[in-house]
């Protein structure tokens, strides 16, 4: 055999072990297991992992917006029955920073304690005034939080009603933004503070939240099954709520909202237990998404989140009575907020009935101004863009005991919306685009031997067609030779035929 032979033989010997091996490799789907197998088991809640510090110590910055609802005309809406009107005033934005406190394994480290802390500085370049020196008129909340709270009772309606005469406490208030987050000592909730130890003089829709915590929770790490990473187990020592009125109200699911496990698929639901709204929502997906050069996936909440319960007979656990079920797009949350007839909504009512926002003049909902929303890079879990929105509403109506109220029809009343909202950093997009680029060429390592297998396929296909021309040459350079003379001489080899000019003697 010659040594051209033994190269075409070697040759194809190669691509045909390229060739099967990484077809057979790609019909597997080995080196795609392999990889998610180990994404499965770095991406788990425990010390030394790859995602444990930054679980504790987000680097993204996080901020929150503040919008309120500043009411124009008070007077005609209470003594005339005018539509009420408001203007939006904001965003007053603050730096949220965030990070997991008093961490600690538990369970022989099958799961985590945290308390999730938070703490926030005012950014006045962000911001469309001075919190300390912006007022906004807005309901009276303490004042209808107490009204609320008595109007069972004919004598200490009554006895509330005479205490907010004479304090001058009326069913509206002026307040700076400030107070109206931080925290302001109310006159009414003063005079009732004394004889009910509950009840506390200082009233804020932020108080005592800065620099706080929301309880301890209790988290899967991942270890035993992916699906579980970041799911919460229990809230302040408890696996299920005791706020509404079925089981499946009351459960807990889903994670804090802070992380997701990796490898999502496009048709999961995501589910997220806020303590904000005391309940679990669920999220699914909407779109693809890129941000910084990171592909993700959309996950929103639908309409059926927040739907009555004729829309989604699902929600009739949140009606605490059948009168408290106000209608598609609310969710009264008054029975973890002491009673107050608090309702708690998506921005300028966005997904509710159109009654809610018609109500007041005003509001005017759009899905890219106040939709929240989630985007995931579905290979890690990792959040690169969220925006968190929800508003904050009171529920007026006529309360027995209280002559104040009594031209009121029942208005869900917006007081202030939020919008919390994180982008990935460049140094976490850069770690992630690392990782994402270490699983592309692992999970794709088949496709390069199959490549290259098709190249040697092609080397070989050369050198067969070089051998074939060279082998045609050879063969043409043997079917033919010269004739020598004394060929030509020989009888026996055709006749020689001379011409002889005329005339010629020896003709």
């Amino acid at each position: 055999m010659t040594r051209r032979s033994c190269a075409i033989c070697l040759v194809g010997l190669i691509c045909a072990v390229l060739l099967v091996s990484g077809i057979g490799l790609i019909l597997g789907h080995v080196f795609r297991t392999v990889m998610h197998n180990r994404l499965k088991k770095e991406i788990v809640l425990v010390e030394g992992s790859r995602v444990f510090e930054s679980w504790k110590t987000p680097p993204p910055p996080v901020y929150m917006e503040f919008f309120f609802f500043n009411v124009t005309n008070v007077d005609a809406f209470l003594r005339e029955g005018a539509k009420p009107v408001v203007n939006q005033v904001g965003p007053y934005a603050y730096r949220e920073y965030r990070y997991k406190d008093n961490v600690s394994m538990v369970e022989d480290g099958k799961k985590v304690s945290a308390y999730n802390t938070k703490s926030f500085v005012f950014l006045r370049e962000k911001s469309v005034g001075d919190p300390a020196v912006d007022n906004i008129t807005t309901v009276n909340i303490p004042a209808w939080a107490v009204m609320n709270k008595v109007k069972g009772s004919f004598f200490k309606s009554s006895m509330v009603s005479i205490w907010m005469n004479s304090l001058g406490s009326g069913l509206f208030t002026t307040r700076t933004v400030d107070e109206l987050l931080w925290g302001y000592e109310d006159p009414l909730l003063a005079r009732i503070a004394p004889s009910n130890p509950d009840v506390e003089k200082v009233f804020g829709l932020m108080y005592k939240k800065n620099g706080s915590n929301d309880g301890e929770f209790v988290y899967h790490t991942g270890e035993q099954n992916y699906l579980d990473y970041g799911r919460v187990e229990t809230w302040k020592g408890q696996s299920q709520l005791s706020f509404w009125t079925s089981n499946q109200s009351n459960s807990i699911n889903g994670s804090d909202g802070s992380a997701f496990h990796p490898l999502l698929e496009k048709n999961e639901r995501i589910y997220i237990f806020t303590p904000d709204l005391c309940r679990s929502i669920h999220m699914e997906f909407e779109k693809d998404v890129e941000v910084k050069g990171i592909p993700a996936y959309r996950f929103t909440p639908p309409r059926s989140v927040l739907a009555s319960k004729e829309e989604n007979p699902a929600n009739e656990g949140f009606c605490v009575t059948p009168q408290e079920c106000l209608g598609t797009g609310l969710l009264k949350v008054s029975p973890c907020r002491k009673g107050a007839p608090v309702v708690a909504s998506f921005p300028h009512f966005y997904l509710g009935e159109d009654k809610f926002a018609a109500a007041i003049g005003g509001m005017s909902p759009k899905r890219e101004h106040h939709q929240t929303f989630l985007d995931l890079n579905p290979t890690t879990g990792v959040i690169v863009r969220a925006n968190k929105r929800a508003q904050v509403n009171i529920l007026m109506s006529r309360v027995s005991g209280f002559p104040k109220t009594r031209g009121l029809n029942e208005t869900v009343f917006p007081v202030m919306f939020l919008n919390e909202n994180v982008v990935i950093d460049d140094a976490s997009a850069a770690r992630v685009h690392k990782l994402l680029l270490i699983v592309t060429v692992v999970s794709n390592f088949p496709l390069i031997i199959v490549g290259l297998g098709a190249i040697m396929l092609l080397v070989l296909i050369i050198l067969l067609v070089r051998a074939h021309k060279q082998k045609t040459s050879n063969d043409e350079d043997t079917s033919y030779s010269p004739v020598s003379d004394k060929e030509k001489d020989d009888p026996q080899n055709g006749t020689y035929i001379g011409l002889t000019p005329k005339g010629d003697p020896q003709a």
